[in-house]
């Protein structure tokens, strides 16, 4: 063979595998930017942005305030075990209870639950509540409410919930060491505090009515947009004015939801 055939046929056989070389890999170009793609997930929309953002905001600020002072006292708050267990959080900062011979109790609060990416969204919920006995006059309180399940929020935010009948709940221990010393937070699904006068313990709170604040949820949101979608939903696809709560929680318990 001439040394100009071997020439000849060593850039023909390197033009064909240049050619063969570039089908295959313009054929692999789509499967490899399809497979990126699939580990980038697109950016969840906003949730609806009500019109009157007012109430929200002052509800969701009282409860950052209430629950960052509770928490500012690890002696004499919630265990930061029971905190880490818990699955949701509701805070109702002044629950007002007043009353002669018949007395009641009713206020507003503000819930988070954990989700994959951290707490939810505020939900705005309220408190009611009435009890007989021989009592005068009238007191503010903030209360507090562990839920160690996600059971007994979703009963709550999906209709009015009678606390003790339709879902279980106990007093909840209070200081660092407390949890080890009780299994309330093996069998209750949801553990109560109050804060009153600055003295801060568990609670019963056996009797009360819990449901979602229809006003509060139809300002922040709109009213196409119910509680248990709201928990459900990133707080950073709330409105800026109301991702404090859920912030705060953050600051005292990262877990993410299970």
């Amino acid at each position: 063979m001439s040394y100009r055939r071997f020439v000849h046929l060593f850039l023909a056989f390197a033009c064909i595998n240049l050619v063969a070389f570039g089908a295959v890999a313009q054929k692999k170009k789509p499967e490899t930017m399809q497979a990126q793609g699939t580990k980038v997930a697109a950016p969840e929309p906003p949730l609806p942005r009500g019109d009157k953002l007012k109430e929200g905001p002052e509800q969701t600020a009282k409860a950052t305030k209430v629950f960052g002072e509770i928490m500012g006292t690890p002696d004499k708050g919630i265990p930061a075990d029971l905190l880490n267990k818990a699955e949701c959080v509701a805070v109702f900062p002044s629950v007002i209870k007043a009353g002669f011979i018949v007395g009641g109790k009713a206020g507003r609060g503000v819930a988070s639950c954990r989700t994959q990416t951290g707490w939810s969204a505020p939900a705005f919920l309220e408190i009611k509540g009435g009890s007989i006995g021989l009592q005068a006059g009238g007191s503010s309180t903030d209360v507090v409410l562990l839920f160690m399940n996600t059971e007994g929020l979703k009963k709550l935010v999906s209709n009015k919930v009678e606390l003790g009948a339709d879902a279980s709940i106990a007093a909840g221990p209070v200081g660092r060491e407390a949890a080890a010393s009780t299994d309330a937070s093996m069998s209750a699904e949801i553990l109560s505090y109050s804060r009153s006068k600055g003295a801060f313990a568990g609670v019963s709170l056996k009797g009360s009515v819990v449901s979602a604040e229809k006003s509060d949820m139809e300002d922040t949101y709109g009213g196409s947009v119910t509680a248990m979608q709201v928990l459900a939903a990133s707080n950073n696809r709330a409105p800026a004015e109301v991702q404090g709560f859920a912030n705060k929680l953050g600051e005292y318990s990262s877990r993410k939801a299970r």
